[in-house]
């Protein structure tokens, strides 16, 4: 990007206190294999963070540093680590792209400024890719589009630039082109061939670009001014006269393109063969945002009145909590600080998801990279540091000033949606494996341990097979914890197919002795069913009889809460219901019988009779399903996915694609997809892989 930083490799500085506008605080994120991680090892390689280039392939990068990582050759958890770069300080997470870990990239892209986006060259915009794109979305993020592995056959920088048009529905900007076979890449904005040469690209050289090479990309080139001109209206007139701006007069219009969202900037190259990484630095330094550039978050004091917290060094501690994670066998709370400083010894407060206010105090303040730890006296505005001494602060809680209590947005977390049955095996001590149960279940909200109440087996619930499998290896590894597991098991909803009415007498007469009083109430309830994925909707202004009777606050309550209490245990397995409309229409009270208990236990009574009678059934997770196996293999894969009853969407040859793999859309019952990796590296003799997202519950 700026023609003076000649990309050399920077000293190791600036990594401790580093002026706001210098910073960039950035995550890499994509689908999964695109080469998040590869990228990132470059990214510190170049700037003088490393001094070896560690590959994921080899089990050495640097950030996949948990062992399970190492053995799997995927991310599995959040990494951060932080690069100097042109006197600014690079502050990287590198996210997961596997499905199972989507709570990783969620969390993360919470507390980011920025984000690269990482795309393969082949397969363009992938499943995880949109997930993420919307992640990015709800955040409203500035992006860079990263397009990776255009050394491979088949890979095409321009089509994927088209997919970005049609899938995501944004206007790229290129600002490299990659030239694969040259070990080079053009620079459209400053008209120059870069060259990345030495033994591992470190070495950047520039010189005008020929025209032989420039013909072909100057439309891009005209498509970048005309961009620019669209986010700074005096560059307008001398755009469409033909006129050629000055570059840094370009690259500020640019920057406040994408800062708005408006300009997505794409790169291309290869970080695997050190091609075209060093572009993405300076553009990470030129066009993403510094924390003082993004709006303020808005908070909410215990009245409920909005209060907007800017990263500042100025007013009450806000912090946010975004991960807990155990290390070294302790736990550490993985914070972003918005205003005001963080010092050891320092009292906050926060307040629990479930209404409790906790005081604690710090007892340790890192930085972090990666898997190592640095201590620091203090954190200031902007920075993401590691807090060790939080008894009780969990993913989601805001850290305050005790005398200014406010609580920034909680971080959304999915429902699981398999489970396995747990045991301790022999030798196995129960009470440290729920202690330690406990705490994985802390460090991760997507993972639920729950007991069934109808065979009393302990459940570990999560978001499929891998992150169940991972959960496992960490119990043995870390903690020692051997466990016995059974099959896994899907989570299931219940829904209706149709209306049914029930009404409901509930009386107890009282007790012998006097201690239990006697009990009366009468409801009538109306369920419906709704639109699927609508959700529950709860009506409760029933008539009253007889009709001069009016409800106490404590007897309304109670009526909702029987409404909830029954939508939370469906009649057919005892799982939650989605879907349904449930109507509260009449109630009858019986004077002083009619008790908050009384009425509570009558409405839920009444609500499970009219679910019965309305035809209930069983709704079971539809995953989304994305396939990639040879082409030669793809008859064989199809027939295997229709035996499985997938609802194929759609396929796409080796032709369409590129090179020789064909790619499969379709949606599939998660149970059918039990094992599915074993059989799909037998079919394919290891060649294929696949991905999948939930979708929805549905009828199968």
């Amino acid at each position: 990007m700026s023609q003076s930083s000649q990309h050399s490799r920077s000293p190791k500085q600036g990594q401790t206190a580093t002026a706001l506008d210098r910073v960039r605080n950035i995550g890499i994120a994509a689908h999964v294999d695109a080469g998040k991680t590869t990228l990132t090892e470059r990214i510190l390689f170049y700037a003088g963070a490393s001094h070896k280039i560690g590959e994921v392939h080899d089990g050495a990068a640097h950030m996949d540093w948990m062992a399970e990582e190492q053995d799997h050759g995927i991310t599995i958890t959040a990494a951060v680590t932080k690069a100097p770069w042109r006197d600014h300080l690079l502050q990287i997470v590198d996210t997961p792209g596997h499905v199972d870990f989507t709570i990783e990239v969620e969390r993360s892209m919470r507390v980011l400024d920025g984000v690269v986006l990482v795309l393969d060259g082949v397969r363009g915009i992938e499943p995880q890719t949109e997930t993420v794109w919307r992640q990015r979305c709800r955040f409203g993020l500035p992006v860079l589009f990263f397009v990776n592995k255009i050394d491979r056959p088949g890979a095409d920088f321009l089509r994927v630039l088209d997919a970005i048009r049609e899938r995501l529905d944004v206007e790229p900007v290129a600002m490299t082109v990659p030239l694969a076979e040259e070990q080079a890449c053009i620079d459209l904005l400053h008209r120059r061939l870069l060259r990345f040469g030495g033994e591992q690209g470190e070495q950047v050289s520039a010189e005008p670009c020929p025209e032989a090479l420039w013909a072909p990309v100057a439309e891009l080139h005209e498509a970048l001014l005309l961009a620019a001109a669209d986010a700074d209206d005096t560059l307008a007139d001398l755009v469409l006269e033909g006129g050629e701006p000055e570059p840094e007069v370009v690259l500020a219009a640019l920057r406040r393109g994408t800062l708005a969202g408006r300009i997505f900037p794409c790169f291309g190259g290869s970080a695997l063969r050190n091609l075209g990484v060093q572009p993405v630095m300076d553009a990470a330094v030129d066009l993403l945002p510094a924390p003082l550039d993004r709006p303020a978050a808005v908070a909410r004091q215990p009245n409920g009145e909005a209060e907007t917290v800017a990263i500042s060094a100025k007013g009450p501690l806000v912090a946010l909590v975004f991960k807990v994670q155990l290390w070294d066998g302790r736990r550490h709370c993985f914070t972003r600080v918005y205003r005001n400083r963080l010092k050891v010894g320092d009292t906050v407060a926060f307040k629990t998801a479930d209404g409790r206010v906790i005081k604690e105090h710090i007892a340790r303040i890192f930085d972090v990279d990666a898997g190592r730890k640095t201590k620091l006296d203090e954190a200031g505005p902007g920075q993401i540091v590691l807090i060790a001494g939080l008894r009780y602060a969990a993913t989601g809680d805001t850290l305050c000033d005790p005398d200014h209590l406010v609580a920034l947005e909680r971080i959304e977390a999915r429902q699981p949606v398999l489970s396995l049955a747990i045991e301790p095996a022999a030798g196995t001590d129960e009470d440290k494996l729920l202690e330690v149960l406990d705490k994985v279940e802390q460090e991760d909200p997507t993972l639920r341990v729950e007991e069934d109440p109808e065979t009393g087996q302990r459940l570990l619930r999560g978001m499929g097979e891998l992150h169940l499998q991972i959960v496992l290896e960490r119990l043995e590894r870390e903690f020692g914890q051997k466990v016995r597991t059974g099959r896994p098991a899907v989570a299931v909803r219940e829904t209706i197919m149709r209306s049914g009415r029930a009404e409901q007498l509930h009386s107890r007469p009282p007790s012998p002795d006097g201690k239990q009083p006697e009990l009366a109430a009468w409801a009538l309830v109306e369920v419906a069913p709704q639109a699927r994925g609508a959700g529950n909707q709860i009506r409760c202004h029933p008539r009253l009889r007889p009709e001069s009777a009016a409800l106490s606050l404590e007897q309304q309550q109670a009526l909702q809460e029987g409404l909830e209490v029954g939508l939370a245990s469906g009649v057919l397995q005892g799982a939650p219901v989605d879907d349904v409309s449930a109507t509260l229409v009449e109630v009858e009270l019986f004077g002083q019988q009619s008790t908050p208990e009384a009425l509570q236990a009558t409405t839920t009574r009444a609500l499970a009779r009219a679910l019965s009678e309305a035809g209930p059934v069983a709704l079971h997770p539809v995953m989304r399903v994305d396939v990639v196996v040879p082409e030669a293999n793809l008859g064989s894969v199809l027939g295997d996915l229709q035996q499985r009853r997938a609802a194929i969407q759609a396929t796409k040859t080796g032709q369409e694609s590129g090179d020789d793999s064909a790619s499969i859309s379709c949606e599939v019952a998660l149970e059918a997809l039990l094992g599915y990796t074993t059989e799909l590296r037998s079919l394919t003799q290891g060649r294929g892989q696949y991905s999948m997202q939930f979708e929805r519950f549905d009828v199968v």
